[in-house]
């Protein structure tokens, strides 16, 4: 009996040991693989270095660095725009939904229906936005209230406004016969269901052919500047997507996909900078133009919300925090020097309008209209800085529809910074979190405690 009690009291001292021995290694194990793999701590989880700290200093050819843009954006920016957005002025926005691709027959097919844009009610509308219906009256193509369009026209709705093309972009806007008034704020920018082959085309076409890739040394710093807007809003239009996904079609259940957002933007820290720069070049543009904006006629026949979207406006575009802090976001007077410098101006005024009409062969309807809003916002910011074919006072001869473009995109540019900044550090541990876990470090608490059960078996 009692050598039966002693040897069990052995066993257990030698467990003991044992266990003992293996925490040991466990920290020891964790200590050294600290060393040679920074982002394993432990417990399995990563320690990401802060994203504040990536991308920290000036912004790549602007004036201003990535925590003053983004505190301006969090106190200032954002939330004058949100408010901005949502008058009646810059809800609604004219555009040509259906057109004819000018490149290849569209063949895109959308798999949701929030694919598509439907007409609204007359009530919903400014009464100087409504005329009486044209003879064809479209119909809904699913009958979705979330998308609801108003496909009525008014060309009283346009006085004190110029009725000028844009050269930066395909669309002729003063063309109002097949026009379309869309209600924004019932057509969010988000998944549609829109993939595949038709939708990777787009882009390809974008880049390969009208966007030389960057960075090249062949490339001068004029094209660098359009490659990097187009991969900015290229990167704003994939968090929007991500940012409101439908997760599950059969429940109707959206959210956020924190997957694709990490393998399309944040895994990419080139994008997040592209992000950063278009931001700062959109609202170099919405400075320059700030006394036309300042005075310009923003009349939807409600006195009360016109003086509120117009104060807004001043508020915006004269906060003295905006004009401490940052007073020339990006400095445009560097480009175009030389003896090229005209020649390449029409080079690449040439290319971004080739971009613009590849918004006609976008084959989703909500998508081509984002499509277009967008590119026609970033055509109206090059027009603003840069003038062609001698316009020198592009900022004083904008017309309505260019104003809504643009500052509606610099909505969309802030609420994807904003995004970046306060989800990006969370989405990039959880994500890293979870390829680190697949790694062969992390393997050292299987093999230890297969090590542990062995011995107490052996024991």
């Amino acid at each position: 009996m009692e050598k039966a009690k002693a040897e069990n009291t052995g066993r257990r001292k030698r467990w003991n040991w044992v266990v003992a021995g293996a925490l040991i290694a466990i920290f020891v194990a964790v200590a050294v693989s600290s060393r040679t793999s920074p982002n394993l701590s432990l417990f399995g989880l990563t320690r990401t270095p802060c994203l504040c700290a990536k991308y920290s200093g000036i912004v790549e050819d602007c004036c201003c660095d990535y925590e003053t843009v983004d505190r301006l954006n969090e106190e200032l920016l954002h939330p004058s725009l949100q408010e901005l957005v949502k008058t009646a002025f810059f809800r609604y926005f004219k555009a040509k939904l259906w057109c004819d691709c000018p490149f290849w027959p569209d063949d895109g097919m959308c798999r949701l229906r929030d694919c598509s844009v439907c007409e609204c009610p007359d009530s919903e509308f400014p009464e100087s936005f409504k005329m009486p219906h044209s003879q064809e009256d479209p119909i809904c193509q699913e009958g979705k209230p979330q998308a609801a369009v108003d496909r009525t026209i008014d060309s009283k709705s346009f006085r004190g406004w110029t009725e000028a093309d844009n050269p930066w972009t395909y669309d002729d806007e003063t063309d109002n016969s097949e026009m379309t008034y869309v209600n924004l704020q019932l057509n969010p920018e988000r998944y549609t269901g829109y993939t595949g082959p038709s939708a990777r085309r787009i882009w390809d076409a974008i880049y390969s052919e009208n966007c030389p890739k960057y960075p090249s040394e062949e490339l001068c710093h004029e094209e660098k500047i359009l490659y990097k807007l187009i991969s900015g809003l290229h990167s704003s239009i994939s968090i929007h997507i991500a940012a409101d996904y439908l997760l599950d079609e059969a429940i109707n259940s959206w959210g956020q996909n924190l997957s694709l957002m990490y393998d399309r933007v944040l895994s990419y820290p080139d994008r997040v900078r592209n992000l950063y720069f278009t931001f700062l070049f959109v609202l170099r543009a919405v400075t320059k133009a700030a006394d036309y904006l300042e005075y310009a006629e923003y009349d939807t026949g409600n006195p009360n919300e016109d003086l509120k979207t117009q104060s807004l406006m001043r508020q915006l575009l004269f906060n003295p925090k905006l004009q401490a802090a940052c007073p020339v976001p990006f400095d445009e007077a560097k480009l175009w020097k030389g003896q090229r410098g005209p020649e390449l101006k029409q080079q690449i005024q040439k290319q971004f309008r080739n971009i613009s009409a590849l918004m006609d062969c976008v084959g989703c309807e909500k998508c081509r209209l984002w499509g277009k809003l967008q590119v026609l916002g970033l055509g109206t910011a090059l027009k603003i800085l840069f003038s062609v074919d001698g316009q020198e006072h592009s900022a004083q001869n904008l017309q309505r529809n260019e104003v809504i473009a643009l500052m509606n995109l610099l909505n969309r540019l802030s609420e994807s910074v904003r995004f970046v900044h306060e989800m990006g550090p969370s989405v990039e541990r959880i994500m890293e979190g979870q390829i680190s876990s697949l790694s062969a470090p992390n393997n050292i608490w299987q093999r230890i405690l297969s090590f542990i059960v062995k011995t107490k078996v052996s024991s």
